[in-house]
Protein backbone atom coordinates (compact mmCIF):
# COMPACT_ATOMS: atom_id res chain seq x y z
CA UNK A 1 0.00 0.00 0.00
CA UNK A 2 1.47 3.28 -1.11
CA UNK A 3 1.56 6.10 1.34
CA UNK A 4 -1.05 8.80 0.79
CA UNK A 5 1.59 11.41 -0.08
CA UNK A 6 3.10 9.15 -2.73
CA UNK A 7 -0.32 8.57 -4.26
CA UNK A 8 -0.93 12.31 -4.46
CA UNK A 9 2.49 12.84 -6.02
CA UNK A 10 1.82 10.12 -8.60
CA UNK A 11 -1.54 11.63 -9.48
CA UNK A 12 0.05 15.02 -9.94
CA UNK A 13 2.78 13.48 -12.08
CA UNK A 14 0.22 11.68 -14.24
CA UNK A 15 -1.77 14.91 -14.69
CA UNK A 16 1.39 16.78 -15.62
CA UNK A 17 2.35 14.06 -18.12
CA UNK A 18 -1.12 14.19 -19.63
CA UNK A 19 -1.05 17.98 -19.83
CA UNK A 20 2.39 17.86 -21.43
CA UNK A 21 1.19 15.23 -23.88
CA UNK A 22 -1.83 17.34 -24.79
CA UNK A 23 0.39 20.37 -25.23
CA UNK A 24 2.79 18.47 -27.48
CA UNK A 25 -0.12 17.04 -29.43
CA UNK A 26 -1.61 20.54 -29.73
CA UNK A 27 1.65 21.94 -31.02
CA UNK A 28 2.00 19.11 -33.52
CA UNK A 29 -1.63 19.47 -34.59
CA UNK A 30 -1.29 23.26 -34.86
CA UNK A 31 1.92 22.98 -36.86
CA UNK A 32 0.40 20.42 -39.20
CA UNK A 33 -2.76 22.51 -39.51
CA UNK A 34 -0.80 25.64 -40.39
CA UNK A 35 1.23 23.69 -42.96
CA UNK A 36 -1.88 22.11 -44.43
CA UNK A 37 -3.71 25.46 -44.30
CA UNK A 38 -1.02 27.10 -46.39
CA UNK A 39 -1.16 24.20 -48.81
CA UNK A 40 -4.95 24.37 -48.96
CA UNK A 41 -5.02 28.06 -49.71
CA UNK A 42 -2.12 27.82 -52.17
CA UNK A 43 -4.15 25.18 -53.98
CA UNK A 44 -7.19 27.44 -53.91
CA UNK A 45 -5.21 30.32 -55.42
CA UNK A 46 -3.85 27.99 -58.11
CA UNK A 47 -7.39 26.90 -58.99
CA UNK A 48 -8.50 30.54 -59.10
CA UNK A 49 -5.57 31.56 -61.30
CA UNK A 50 -6.27 28.68 -63.67
CA UNK A 51 -9.92 29.71 -63.93
CA UNK A 52 -11.20 26.49 -62.39
CA UNK A 53 -12.48 28.28 -59.31
CA UNK A 54 -12.76 31.78 -60.71
CA UNK A 55 -16.19 33.13 -59.83
CA UNK A 56 -17.65 36.19 -61.51
CA UNK A 57 -21.11 37.65 -62.00
CA UNK A 58 -21.47 35.40 -65.06
CA UNK A 59 -20.72 32.17 -63.16
CA UNK A 60 -23.78 29.92 -62.99
CA UNK A 61 -25.40 30.18 -59.56
CA UNK A 62 -23.13 33.06 -58.50
CA UNK A 63 -24.52 35.19 -55.70
CA UNK A 64 -23.21 38.66 -54.81
CA UNK A 65 -22.21 39.24 -51.21
CA UNK A 66 -21.61 42.87 -50.28
CA UNK A 67 -19.36 43.45 -47.28
CA UNK A 68 -19.91 46.96 -46.03
CA UNK A 69 -17.17 48.94 -44.32
CA UNK A 70 -17.32 48.26 -40.58
CA UNK A 71 -18.86 44.78 -40.79
CA UNK A 72 -17.18 42.27 -38.47
CA UNK A 73 -16.96 38.50 -38.86
CA UNK A 74 -20.23 37.83 -37.05
CA UNK A 75 -22.04 40.32 -39.30
CA UNK A 76 -20.58 38.63 -42.37
CA UNK A 77 -21.53 35.21 -41.02
CA UNK A 78 -25.11 36.38 -40.47
CA UNK A 79 -25.29 37.72 -44.02
CA UNK A 80 -23.90 34.47 -45.44
CA UNK A 81 -26.45 32.51 -43.44
CA UNK A 82 -29.33 34.73 -44.57
CA UNK A 83 -28.25 34.26 -48.20
CA UNK A 84 -28.16 30.49 -47.74
CA UNK A 85 -24.44 30.23 -48.46
CA UNK A 86 -23.52 28.75 -45.05
CA UNK A 87 -25.56 26.70 -42.60
CA UNK A 88 -23.84 27.53 -39.31
CA UNK A 89 -22.68 31.00 -38.28
CA UNK A 90 -20.82 29.74 -35.18
CA UNK A 91 -18.65 27.33 -37.17
CA UNK A 92 -17.89 30.01 -39.74
CA UNK A 93 -16.86 32.50 -37.04
CA UNK A 94 -14.79 29.88 -35.22
CA UNK A 95 -13.02 28.75 -38.38
CA UNK A 96 -12.37 32.38 -39.27
CA UNK A 97 -10.45 32.77 -36.03
CA UNK A 98 -8.59 29.48 -36.41
CA UNK A 99 -7.63 30.26 -40.01
CA UNK A 100 -6.52 33.79 -39.10
CA UNK A 101 -9.13 35.47 -41.30
CA UNK A 102 -10.96 37.22 -38.49
CA UNK A 103 -10.83 40.93 -39.38
CA UNK A 104 -9.16 40.22 -42.74
CA UNK A 105 -12.26 40.25 -44.92
CA UNK A 106 -12.25 42.95 -47.60
CA UNK A 107 -15.17 45.35 -47.95
CA UNK A 108 -16.86 45.32 -51.33
CA UNK A 109 -18.76 42.96 -53.61
CA UNK A 110 -17.71 39.31 -53.77
CA UNK A 111 -19.33 36.59 -55.87
CA UNK A 112 -19.87 33.19 -54.21
CA UNK A 113 -21.71 29.98 -55.01
CA UNK A 114 -23.59 27.93 -52.37
CA UNK A 115 -21.52 24.80 -53.09
CA UNK A 116 -18.30 26.39 -51.84
CA UNK A 117 -16.63 25.03 -48.71
CA UNK A 118 -16.08 27.26 -45.70
CA UNK A 119 -12.37 27.45 -46.53
CA UNK A 120 -13.17 28.58 -50.06
CA UNK A 121 -15.69 31.16 -48.86
CA UNK A 122 -13.31 32.62 -46.30
CA UNK A 123 -10.43 32.78 -48.74
CA UNK A 124 -12.57 34.41 -51.42
CA UNK A 125 -13.73 37.10 -49.01
CA UNK A 126 -10.11 38.16 -48.40
CA UNK A 127 -9.50 38.75 -52.12
CA UNK A 128 -10.05 42.02 -53.97
CA UNK A 129 -13.77 42.58 -54.55
CA UNK A 130 -15.44 42.80 -57.95
CA UNK A 131 -14.65 46.20 -59.43
CA UNK A 132 -14.54 48.14 -62.68
CA UNK A 133 -12.16 50.74 -64.06
CA UNK A 134 -13.80 53.91 -65.34
CA UNK A 135 -12.35 56.93 -67.14
CA UNK A 136 -14.15 60.26 -66.80
CA UNK A 137 -13.19 62.59 -69.68
CA UNK A 138 -12.45 66.25 -69.01
CA UNK A 139 -15.51 68.40 -69.60
CA UNK A 140 -18.03 65.71 -68.67
CA UNK A 141 -21.24 67.03 -67.19
CA UNK A 142 -22.69 65.56 -64.03
CA UNK A 143 -25.40 63.76 -66.02
CA UNK A 144 -22.73 62.30 -68.30
CA UNK A 145 -20.63 61.16 -65.32
CA UNK A 146 -23.57 59.21 -63.91
CA UNK A 147 -24.20 57.58 -67.27
CA UNK A 148 -20.53 56.63 -67.65
CA UNK A 149 -20.60 54.98 -64.22
CA UNK A 150 -23.79 53.08 -65.03
CA UNK A 151 -22.46 51.98 -68.43
CA UNK A 152 -19.40 50.57 -66.68
CA UNK A 153 -21.66 48.35 -64.58
CA UNK A 154 -21.68 50.27 -61.30
CA UNK A 155 -24.99 49.88 -59.49
CA UNK A 156 -26.36 52.86 -57.60
CA UNK A 157 -29.62 54.68 -57.15
CA UNK A 158 -29.69 57.93 -59.14
CA UNK A 159 -31.89 59.69 -56.61
CA UNK A 160 -29.50 58.78 -53.79
CA UNK A 161 -26.55 59.96 -55.88
CA UNK A 162 -28.32 63.27 -56.61
CA UNK A 163 -29.08 63.67 -52.92
CA UNK A 164 -25.40 63.18 -52.00
CA UNK A 165 -24.37 65.70 -54.66
CA UNK A 166 -26.65 68.21 -52.96
CA UNK A 167 -25.46 67.36 -49.44
CA UNK A 168 -22.11 69.11 -48.99
CA UNK A 169 -22.45 68.60 -45.24
CA UNK A 170 -21.40 64.97 -45.86
CA UNK A 171 -18.07 66.14 -47.23
CA UNK A 172 -17.10 69.20 -45.20
CA UNK A 173 -13.78 67.53 -44.35
CA UNK A 174 -12.66 68.70 -47.80
CA UNK A 175 -11.59 72.35 -47.64
CA UNK A 176 -12.97 73.30 -51.05
CA UNK A 177 -16.38 71.80 -50.21
CA UNK A 178 -16.64 73.73 -46.96
CA UNK A 179 -15.99 76.94 -48.93
CA UNK A 180 -18.75 76.44 -51.51
CA UNK A 181 -21.29 79.25 -51.52
CA UNK A 182 -24.65 77.77 -52.38
CA UNK A 183 -26.19 80.24 -54.82
CA UNK A 184 -29.82 80.32 -55.86
CA UNK A 185 -30.56 78.22 -58.92
CA UNK A 186 -27.52 75.96 -58.61
CA UNK A 187 -28.27 72.58 -60.17
CA UNK A 188 -26.01 70.30 -58.14
CA UNK A 189 -23.83 71.71 -55.40
CA UNK A 190 -20.88 69.39 -55.99
CA UNK A 191 -21.05 69.51 -59.79
CA UNK A 192 -17.63 70.44 -61.12
CA UNK A 193 -15.76 68.62 -58.36
CA UNK A 194 -15.90 65.03 -59.66
CA UNK A 195 -12.36 65.29 -60.98
CA UNK A 196 -11.97 63.79 -64.48
CA UNK A 197 -9.54 60.88 -64.26
CA UNK A 198 -9.37 57.07 -64.30
CA UNK A 199 -10.83 55.34 -61.24
CA UNK A 200 -11.52 51.85 -59.94
CA UNK A 201 -14.88 51.42 -58.19
CA UNK A 202 -16.60 48.48 -56.55
CA UNK A 203 -19.60 47.54 -58.68
CA UNK A 204 -21.91 48.13 -55.71
CA UNK A 205 -20.14 51.15 -54.28
CA UNK A 206 -22.44 53.58 -52.49
CA UNK A 207 -22.97 57.03 -54.01
CA UNK A 208 -21.27 58.61 -51.01
CA UNK A 209 -18.16 56.44 -51.38
CA UNK A 210 -18.02 57.11 -55.13
CA UNK A 211 -18.28 60.86 -54.64
CA UNK A 212 -15.74 60.76 -51.85
CA UNK A 213 -13.20 59.07 -54.14
CA UNK A 214 -13.73 61.82 -56.71
CA UNK A 215 -13.38 64.52 -54.09
CA UNK A 216 -10.22 62.99 -52.62
CA UNK A 217 -8.62 63.16 -56.05
CA UNK A 218 -9.81 66.74 -56.49
CA UNK A 219 -8.30 67.68 -53.15
CA UNK A 220 -4.92 66.46 -54.37
CA UNK A 221 -5.24 68.60 -57.51
CA UNK A 222 -6.10 71.86 -55.72
CA UNK A 223 -2.69 72.90 -54.47
CA UNK A 224 -2.23 75.37 -51.61
CA UNK A 225 -0.92 77.98 -54.04
CA UNK A 226 -4.23 77.79 -55.91
CA UNK A 227 -6.10 79.06 -52.86
CA UNK A 228 -3.60 81.89 -52.44
CA UNK A 229 -3.88 82.77 -56.11
CA UNK A 230 -7.69 82.74 -56.00
CA UNK A 231 -7.61 85.11 -53.05
CA UNK A 232 -5.31 87.48 -54.94
CA UNK A 233 -7.75 87.42 -57.84
CA UNK A 234 -10.58 88.27 -55.47
CA UNK A 235 -12.29 84.96 -56.22
CA UNK A 236 -13.43 82.01 -54.17
CA UNK A 237 -12.22 78.56 -55.19
CA UNK A 238 -15.79 77.77 -56.20
CA UNK A 239 -15.81 80.74 -58.57
CA UNK A 240 -12.49 79.56 -59.98
CA UNK A 241 -13.97 76.09 -60.59
CA UNK A 242 -17.05 77.62 -62.21
CA UNK A 243 -14.91 79.70 -64.55
CA UNK A 244 -12.66 76.69 -65.25
CA UNK A 245 -15.67 74.63 -66.26
CA UNK A 246 -16.68 77.22 -68.87
CA UNK A 247 -13.11 77.46 -70.15
CA UNK A 248 -12.97 73.67 -70.40
CA UNK A 249 -16.05 73.65 -72.61
CA UNK A 250 -14.89 76.56 -74.76
CA UNK A 251 -11.65 74.96 -75.95
CA UNK A 252 -9.61 71.83 -75.50
CA UNK A 253 -6.28 73.50 -76.23
CA UNK A 254 -4.27 74.51 -73.11
CA UNK A 255 -2.75 77.59 -74.78
CA UNK A 256 -6.13 78.82 -76.00
CA UNK A 257 -7.52 78.19 -72.51
CA UNK A 258 -5.21 80.88 -71.11
CA UNK A 259 -6.42 83.42 -73.68
CA UNK A 260 -10.07 82.46 -73.21
CA UNK A 261 -9.54 82.89 -69.48
CA UNK A 262 -8.01 86.32 -70.09
CA UNK A 263 -11.08 87.38 -72.10
CA UNK A 264 -13.39 86.32 -69.28
CA UNK A 265 -11.24 87.96 -66.61
CA UNK A 266 -11.14 91.16 -68.65
CA UNK A 267 -14.91 91.15 -68.90
CA UNK A 268 -15.54 90.30 -65.25
CA UNK A 269 -13.18 93.08 -64.15
CA UNK A 270 -14.38 95.69 -66.64
CA UNK A 271 -15.68 99.03 -65.40
CA UNK A 272 -18.25 98.80 -68.18
CA UNK A 273 -21.02 96.68 -66.65
CA UNK A 274 -22.32 95.74 -70.10
CA UNK A 275 -19.12 93.75 -70.59
CA UNK A 276 -19.82 91.60 -67.53
CA UNK A 277 -21.99 89.34 -69.70
CA UNK A 278 -19.70 86.44 -70.61
CA UNK A 279 -22.05 85.34 -73.42
CA UNK A 280 -20.50 81.91 -73.43
CA UNK A 281 -21.82 79.35 -75.88
CA UNK A 282 -20.68 76.69 -73.42
CA UNK A 283 -23.40 77.72 -70.96
CA UNK A 284 -26.03 77.58 -73.72
CA UNK A 285 -24.91 74.10 -74.71
CA UNK A 286 -25.13 73.08 -71.06
CA UNK A 287 -28.76 74.17 -70.93
CA UNK A 288 -29.55 72.59 -74.30
CA UNK A 289 -28.14 69.28 -73.04
CA UNK A 290 -30.26 69.47 -69.90
CA UNK A 291 -33.28 69.75 -72.17
CA UNK A 292 -32.19 66.67 -74.09
CA UNK A 293 -30.76 68.53 -77.08
CA UNK A 294 -27.44 68.26 -78.87
CA UNK A 295 -24.54 70.66 -78.44
CA UNK A 296 -23.72 72.85 -81.42
CA UNK A 297 -21.53 75.70 -82.59
CA UNK A 298 -24.67 77.59 -83.57
CA UNK A 299 -27.85 78.13 -81.57
CA UNK A 300 -31.36 79.25 -82.26
CA UNK A 301 -32.79 82.42 -80.79
CA UNK A 302 -34.91 80.31 -78.46
CA UNK A 303 -31.82 78.50 -77.12
CA UNK A 304 -29.92 81.73 -76.52
CA UNK A 305 -32.92 83.01 -74.56
CA UNK A 306 -33.43 79.98 -72.30
CA UNK A 307 -34.44 81.37 -68.94
CA UNK A 308 -31.84 80.13 -66.46
CA UNK A 309 -29.22 81.62 -64.13
CA UNK A 310 -26.72 79.52 -66.11
CA UNK A 311 -27.43 81.51 -69.27
CA UNK A 312 -24.50 83.93 -69.48
CA UNK A 313 -26.15 85.80 -72.35
CA UNK A 314 -29.00 86.86 -70.08
CA UNK A 315 -27.14 87.11 -66.75
CA UNK A 316 -23.95 89.04 -65.97
CA UNK A 317 -21.04 87.41 -64.21
CA UNK A 318 -20.51 83.75 -63.54
CA UNK A 319 -23.32 81.19 -63.41
CA UNK A 320 -24.25 79.81 -59.96
CA UNK A 321 -21.95 76.79 -60.31
CA UNK A 322 -19.74 74.75 -62.64
CA UNK A 323 -21.26 73.37 -65.84
CA UNK A 324 -18.88 70.42 -66.19
CA UNK A 325 -15.89 68.70 -64.63
CA UNK A 326 -12.82 70.77 -65.59
CA UNK A 327 -9.37 69.24 -65.88
CA UNK A 328 -6.06 70.53 -64.57
CA UNK A 329 -5.31 72.73 -67.61
CA UNK A 330 -8.64 74.53 -67.36
CA UNK A 331 -8.31 75.06 -63.59
CA UNK A 332 -4.80 76.42 -64.05
CA UNK A 333 -5.98 78.70 -66.88
CA UNK A 334 -8.79 80.08 -64.71
CA UNK A 335 -6.21 81.01 -62.08
CA UNK A 336 -3.44 82.10 -64.42
CA UNK A 337 -4.90 83.75 -67.52
CA UNK A 338 -2.58 84.94 -70.27
CA UNK A 339 -0.92 88.05 -68.77
CA UNK A 340 -1.18 91.48 -70.39
CA UNK A 341 -3.82 90.21 -72.76
CA UNK A 342 -6.19 92.85 -74.13
CA UNK A 343 -8.57 90.52 -75.94
CA UNK A 344 -12.28 91.04 -75.23
CA UNK A 345 -13.84 88.68 -77.76
CA UNK A 346 -13.28 85.25 -79.27
CA UNK A 347 -15.03 82.83 -81.55
CA UNK A 348 -14.51 79.30 -82.82
CA UNK A 349 -12.72 78.74 -86.08
CA UNK A 350 -14.70 75.57 -86.65
CA UNK A 351 -11.70 73.24 -86.64
CA UNK A 352 -11.02 73.23 -82.90
CA UNK A 353 -9.14 76.53 -82.93
CA UNK A 354 -10.08 79.93 -81.56
CA UNK A 355 -9.90 83.41 -83.09
CA UNK A 356 -9.44 86.29 -80.65
CA UNK A 357 -10.19 89.97 -81.09
CA UNK A 358 -9.62 93.25 -79.28
CA UNK A 359 -12.51 95.22 -80.73
CA UNK A 360 -16.06 94.33 -81.63
CA UNK A 361 -15.43 95.13 -85.28
CA UNK A 362 -12.49 92.70 -85.33
CA UNK A 363 -14.66 90.09 -83.67
CA UNK A 364 -17.46 90.58 -86.19
CA UNK A 365 -14.92 90.13 -88.97
CA UNK A 366 -13.77 86.87 -87.38
CA UNK A 367 -17.38 85.72 -87.07
CA UNK A 368 -18.00 86.46 -90.74
CA UNK A 369 -14.89 84.52 -91.67
CA UNK A 370 -15.42 81.44 -89.55
CA UNK A 371 -19.19 81.12 -89.12
CA UNK A 372 -19.59 79.13 -92.37
CA UNK A 373 -17.49 76.41 -90.68
CA UNK A 374 -19.80 76.17 -87.69
CA UNK A 375 -22.63 74.52 -89.59
CA UNK A 376 -20.40 71.82 -91.09
CA UNK A 377 -21.02 69.62 -88.07
CA UNK A 378 -17.37 68.82 -87.49
CA UNK A 379 -16.56 67.16 -84.18
CA UNK A 380 -14.87 70.12 -82.53
CA UNK A 381 -15.06 71.85 -79.18
CA UNK A 382 -17.35 74.90 -79.23
CA UNK A 383 -15.32 78.09 -78.98
CA UNK A 384 -17.94 80.81 -79.25
CA UNK A 385 -17.95 84.38 -78.08
CA UNK A 386 -19.66 87.56 -77.10
CA UNK A 387 -22.46 88.93 -79.33
CA UNK A 388 -21.83 86.55 -82.24
CA UNK A 389 -25.39 85.26 -82.17
CA UNK A 390 -26.82 88.74 -82.54
CA UNK A 391 -25.50 88.83 -86.10
CA UNK A 392 -25.19 85.16 -86.96
CA UNK A 393 -28.46 83.60 -85.86
CA UNK A 394 -29.97 80.81 -87.93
Amino acid sequence: MLPKKVKIALRILIVLILLFSFAVAGVIFGYNYVISQQQRFDNLQTRIDSGELLITAETEGAMPLVISTGMDTSDIADTLFEEGIISNTFIFSLMSKINGFDGAYVAGTHYLVPTMSYDEIMYYLTLEPASVTVTIPEGSTYVEVKQILHDAGINFDDAEFDSCMNSPNLFVDYEFVSQIEIKEGRDYILAGYLYPDTYTFDINASPESIIRKFLSNMQNKLYDEYYDRAQRLGMTMDEVMTLASIIQKETGKPTDMMYVSAVFHNRLGSEDESMHYLSSSATINYLVQLQGGETSLMHTEAEVNISSPYNTYLNPGLPPGPICMPGQDAISAALYPEPNCNYWYFCATGDGGTAFAVTLSEHESNVATYSPNWAVGADVTPDLAEDEYDDEET
